[in-house]
């Protein structure tokens, strides 16, 4: 583990930037649902999985839920491989999708990791439940949160690389381009009439 303290405003203001910028590189909207996969130990210093960090899942907290509530989006946390990479919601996320099921868990440091268990008790109304289709995510410390995105799955590149000790990746989700040589994606440049399809 790092013998260099930890600057947790630093932390907070990193993930707020985080955030922010992969609203606007990805073109998130109000409504939109972000996955956000942390290893608090990573940031720390240590080995994902061996040395949760309470005050570090706080900073990130403090950062990732303004933005998110300013800019309208639901921020799905997800869980530790003990609960099955499960994830943390608010009851509102489940009101406009309905087809995410709830499971009954408590997550909790040991089981949960600390991240998540800090969200269980933060959000208003939380949940729990096994799987999503998020259209963006944020990954501290190589969670693996790509189990947890719609496709198809497009990297972000943004200012922020790492958190604390942890490396960052992110990533922002856009419909399949399907069609091949012919199709048109854009609707301003559609063709006129002319040409046959069968």
């Amino acid at each position: 583990m790092s013998e260099q303290p930890l600057d947790l405003q630093l932390l907070t203001s990193q993930a707020d930037v985080l955030l922010r910028e992969l609203a606007a590189v990805g073109s998130l909207r109000r409504g939109h649902i972000v996955v956000i996969g942390t290893s608090t130990s990573e940031v720390a210093g240590a080995r994902i999985g061996t040395a949760g960090a309470a005050d570090v899942a706080a900073a990130l907290f403090a950062g990732w839920k303004p933005a998110a509530d300013e800019l309208g989006l639901h921020l799905a946390f997800q869980c530790c491989e003990h609960l099955n990479r499960a994830l943390v919601v608010e009851e509102a996320l489940l009101e406009r999708y309905p087809h995410f099921e709830p499971v009954s868990v408590v997550p909790v440091p040991k089981a949960g990791g600390s991240m998540a268990s800090h969200a269980y008790r933060r959000l208003t109304a939380a949940r729990v439940i096994e799987t999503i289709e998020a259209h963006a995510g944020i990954d501290v410390g190589d969670t693996l949160i790509g189990m947890h995105l719609r496709r198809v799955a497009v990297p972000a590149r943004l200012s922020v690389r790492a958190i604390g000790h942890a490396h960052v990746t992110a990533a922002y989700t856009r419909p399949k381009l399907i069609g091949g040589a012919r199709a048109v994606y854009e609707p301003e440049h559609e063709p006129d009439s002319s040409g046959n399809c069968n």
